[in-house]
């Protein structure tokens, strides 16, 4: 997230209280980030209300703020939320290596104009663990499989990725790939409302449903800078009122769908020789027993480091995580199936426990290895969903990208959380593994 300071006005801030399990924390934004935002919104209600005496566009301001309060303060609750208070706190929460164990829980959100808007969350937090010298530990890596149909197929993977990378002629947008860009307020002059840049990543959908966002940036081009007035980007925002937002957008990145960068591949593993990444992509080609030798690798890892530290987690931290294990396992084809077996609660409980301990363990081994996270990491993660088969080398769920069917923007901090775990885990299997 990028925040540029108007001359006086002062930059969010974060005031915690921490005791040894929870902090309390609270995210300030300053009174002219308020004042601003609900002159906006107040000003543009004025062609939205028709009311007796005042014709529309004619109803004054302060006849707005009086009669239409509470849908004015909902919606900069909302707005000022959505647009910079949640990536701020992400932000801060890894700046100062917090442990928190789960997501943060709103407790109030008080905004009122002329005052500084105070934004409340409790924080869960993990009690340190002692690590050990876990890059020593023993470990007896997954071997691949010894048949030679496998390297022919790595062999035709690399051959077919190379093929599509000299056809891809033009840097210009197009369905499927992922899109990071700046967003900024401006008035109807193009002039900065607020100093305040969001930074998100966009994936083109290629459903019907995904037009209106789609067409922002279909056929645009690393660089491009534009304006957009689009009802569909306002409501990712808030669905409170139609406030007439004008973004001002700026096109940071492509990642184009039609290749595979297998140099990007390389990059993200620290592969140094085509040989070393034809290694490394046999791991997605190999399987046993319906598992790839890379996600046993990893199960392997991280079973190896919670055999090593043992700790418990608190139950409502597991109850939770049940509830997004259930989700998923509700989307697949054989959940009626599954749901009928006589232990299937209990073996959602103990996937639940086990995925919330190998979370902890990792964001222990992050802040203690200072391992960092960029936009690049972030680009080199999104690489891998670009086909099924390096989505293998991805250990947890990949965000959902969608509202209600539709694909929607993702701030870039919400994706730092997550690609900080899955190359923390590429940083310890890097270890455990090198010869």
């Amino acid at each position: 997230m990028a925040l540029v300071k108007k001359q006086d006005c002062p930059s969010l801030r974060l005031e915690i209280q921490c005791e040894p399990t929870f902090c309390h924390a609270t995210v300030i934004v300053p009174a002219c980030f308020v004042d601003t935002i609900y002159n906006h919104v107040t000003h543009e209600q004025k062609m939205n209300i028709e009311t007796q005496g005042f014709g529309q566009g004619n109803v004054p301001v302060d006849y707005i703020k009086q009669n239409f309060h509470e849908p004015l303060i909902e919606h900069l609750k909302e707005f000022l939320f959505n647009y910079f208070v949640i990536s701020f706190l992400f932000e801060e929460i890894r700046n100062r290596k917090l442990l928190v164990a789960g997501s943060p829980r709103v407790l109030t959100m008080n905004v009122t104009p002329g005052k500084d808007a105070h934004f409340s969350f409790e924080l869960s937090l993990f009690p340190e663990i002692q690590l050990r010298e876990w890059k020593y530990f023993p470990f007896n890596a997954p071997k691949r499989k010894n048949y030679k149909d496998l390297d022919r197929q790595v062999e035709s993977f690399v051959q077919e990725e190379r093929d599509y990378l000299k056809t891809h002629q033009d840097n210009i947008v197009h369905i499927g790939d992922w899109i990071r860009f700046s967003l900024s307020l401006v008035d109807e002059h193009q002039m900065p409302l607020l100093e305040h840049k969001e930074i998100l990543w966009f994936r083109m959908g290629d459903e019907e449903v995904d037009n209106a966002l789609r067409s922002i940036f279909l056929d645009k081009k690393t660089g491009d800078v534009f304006c957009s007035i689009s009802q569909d980007l306002q409501q990712f925002f808030s669905h409170r009122l139609d406030a007439h937002y004008t973004f001002y957008i700026e096109i940071l990145d492509v990642l184009h769908h039609s290749y595979f960068c297998l140099d990007q591949f390389k990059k993200q593993f620290k592969l140094k020789t085509n040989k070393e990444m034809h290694q490394k992509l046999i791991e997605v080609f190999s399987y046993r027993n319906n598992i790839s030798q890379r996600r046993a690798m990893a199960e392997e890892s991280l079973k190896l480091l919670l055999n090593k530290h043992r700790f418990n987690v608190p139950v409502y931290l597991v109850i939770r995580q049940q509830k997004r294990v259930l989700n998923a396992v509700k989307a697949n084809p054989d959940y009626h199936v599954y749901r009928v077996q006589k232990d299937f609660k209990e073996r959602v409980r103990q996937l639940a426990e086990k995925q919330t301990k190998e979370k902890v363990i990792l964001d222990h081994v992050a802040y203690n290895e200072n391992v960092s996270v960029s936009d690049q990491d972030i680009k080199c993660y999104l690489n891998l969903l670009n086909r099924p088969r390096t989505k293998e080398f991805i250990y947890f769920d990949p965000p959902s990208t969608k509202h209600n069917g539709q694909e929607v923007p993702i701030s870039e901090e919400e994706l730092k959380r997550i690609c900080l775990r899955e190359k923390t885990l590429n940083h310890i299997i890097y270890h455990l593994t090198k010869k």
